[in-house]
C-alpha cells in the first residue's frame, strides 16, 4: 500500500512541476498540489492506524 501512495505522490509532484513550467497549465499545478496534500494526509492516517 505504501508503494502505491509513494507512487501517487511522485505523480502529483510531476503534475505540479509540469503545471508551473507551462504557463497555460497552471490549473494542472493547482490540482496536483491538492492531490499531493490529500494523498499525503491519507498515507499518514493509514500509517498511524496500521501502527496501532
Amino acid at each position: 500500500m505504501m508503494v502505491l501512495i509513494i507512487g501517487l505522490l511522485v505523480l502529483w509532484l510531476v503534475l505540479v512541476v509540469l503545471g508551473f513550467a507551462v504557463k497555460s497549465l497552471l490549473w494542472l499545478a493547482i490540482i496536483g498540489i491538492v492531490l499531493f496534500i490529500a494523498t499525503g494526509t491519507f498515507g499518514a492516517v493509514r500509517r498511524r492506524s496500521a501502527a496501532r
